[in-house]
């Protein structure tokens, strides 16, 4: 499982171990010190002796929107989806697609628009929906009234055949 923490974090964490060896201490000392396994601090300093290239970037596919046009995503996003010309307004993966689409001339896929909404901090969420003809009064009269009895009706013990 992959160490929590960013790419720099762990380079600081892997130097400080190794400047800890450099001074002296053991590799289970510097293990306990900096809450890691043993046999990890003994794979840095054998590293450390044959060092390879290392990447200067993260692993994975660049993101084809840059942070600038991320911010301005969450702004047309935050306009709302009536102001895109939908006519309800909430987000779906595939409306954003199309907003991508139209403001920045990118094509996401809806799978891919999702993890742009994660890194932006966004949910997902629902719509609640709630009947047109519901009658808050009456429900709540129902609850107070009709429930109990037949609550009171359907008690468990008592046999509903008497």
């Amino acid at each position: 499982m992959r160490p929590k923490g960013t790419f720099e974090q762990l380079a600081a964490r892997r130097a400080q171990g190794l400047a800890l060896l450099a001074a002296g201490k053991r590799a289970v000392e510097v293990a306990d010190m900096l809450g890691v396994t043993g046999r990890t601090v003994r794979r840095w300093r054998q590293e450390a002796k044959r060092p390879k290239r290392r990447a200067k970037r993260p692993p994975g596919r660049p993101s084809r929107l840059s942070a600038s046009q991320l911010r301005r995503l969450e702004r047309e996003l935050k306009r709302g989806a009536y102001a895109h010309g939908y006519a309800e307004d909430y987000w779906t993966l595939d409306r954003v697609a199309q907003v991508i689409w139209q403001v920045f001339g990118v094509r996401y896929h809806s799978s891919s628009v999702w993890h742009i909404l994660r890194r932006l901090g966004w949910s997902s969420q629902r719509p609640q929906r709630v009947a047109l003809q519901r009658d808050d009064q009456a429900v709540a009269q129902w609850k107070r009234y009709v429930w109990p009895q037949i609550k009171k009706v359907a008690a468990p013990g008592r046999d509903p055949g008497l």
